[in-house]
């Protein structure tokens, strides 16, 4: 390499890939070497380049946290009067109560078999949502009993297993812990829950836990319940959005809702149109709240029977079957 390249070497070291240098002052031999030292020079400038905006991002890469699962905030939702084209009833009232427990009604509605079709196993955690005074919540506590084996029985403790220790908010005086084999009673009326702890007293059932609500809340513990059952109180609620973005928190991953409403597809049933719901009002507004159809039961006199899980269940979904 001659002197005057060697120089020309310097003064591109030193000024780097910008410096300009004139071809027609040097002699061809010279230009390239040049042109050779310009290209090399280059291609280690793009590599150190390269490498100085590649480390950053693999140490953020390296640092970053284990991607999560972002879960939708819930809904800021005032009380409604009509939610997705159909008018929100008025909830019935403690006054009313004696309805809920008629003598007839197995007859009317054949309770005996939508409870046979519930599912209900010892030990299952279950909530009775809108439980007015227990029509359906003590079967279910009978169903879902943990029955003691013989070693406890002598004690007279009774067997309990306990649930991840969640807490519930009993009848908003105080906290309990969530055990299998037990029925959380939520209603948003104080009365409603008085009359169902005399009538849970008098069958001598203890394995229920009365909880009381809020009209956008059931507070109820999160991932932990296995069924939801809500019989003709659904179409009543005002935040009925708020409300399924808690049960659906509610439910373990198999953990499903029952739902039960009169049909508004039959005029026959002898209930006010503003307390039936048809199917279609049903799946519009429970698959926006993240919720799919695994199963449903359609040889009810009066009444849907609906099954929902999450979306992210590992249950397969349905399509409901035509009202006929």
């Amino acid at each position: 390499m001659s002197r005057r390249v060697a120089c020309l070497l310097i003064v591109l070291g030193i000024a780097g890939t910008h410096s300009v240098i004139t071809p027609n002052r040097l002699t061809a031999q010279e230009a390239l070497a040049v042109g050779e030292l310009i290209a090399t020079e280059q291609a280690r400038s793009a590599a150190r380049d390269a490498g100085a905006k590649a480390a950053p991002v693999a140490e953020m890469q390296s640092n970053a946290e284990p991607a999560t699962v972002v879960e939708e905030a819930k809904p800021i939702e005032q009380a409604r009067r009509t939610y997705l084209g159909r008018i929100v009833a008025q909830p019935m009232s403690h006054f009313g109560a004696s309805w809920l427990i008629r003598p007839e009604r197995n007859d009317e509605e054949n309770a005996k078999e939508a409870f046979d079709q519930l599912g209900i196993e010892s030990g299952m955690t279950l909530v009775d949502l809108g439980c007015g005074n227990g029509f359906w919540t003590l079967p279910m506590a009978r169903q879902c009993k943990v029955e003691a084996d013989s070693e406890e029985s002598k004690q007279g403790e009774p067997k309990r297993g306990r649930s991840n220790a969640s807490r519930v908010r009993v009848d908003g005086d105080r906290d309990t812990e969530a055990y299998q084999g037990q029925v959380l009673a939520v209603d948003i009326q104080k009365e409603m829950l008085q009359k169902l702890r005399r009538n849970a007293a008098r069958a001598k059932i203890e394995n229920i836990v009365p909880v009381i609500g809020e009209v956008d809340n059931p507070n109820l513990p999160a991932n932990e319940i296995d069924l939801v059952l809500m019989v003709d109180v659904y179409h009543e609620f005002s935040h009925p959005q708020s409300m399924l973005w808690e049960i659906r928190k509610s439910l373990k991953l198999s953990g499903v809702i029952a739902l039960l409403e009169y049909r508004a597809e039959d005029p026959d049933v002898p209930i006010k149109p503003l307390h039936k719901m048809s199917k279609a009002q049903i799946m519009k507004e429970y698959t926006a709240s993240n919720l799919k159809l695994v199963r449903e039961y359609n040889d009810l006199p009066w009444q849907h029977l609906m099954f929902f899980a999450r979306d992210d269940s590992p249950l397969p979904a349905i399509v409901p079957k035509p009202v006929p």
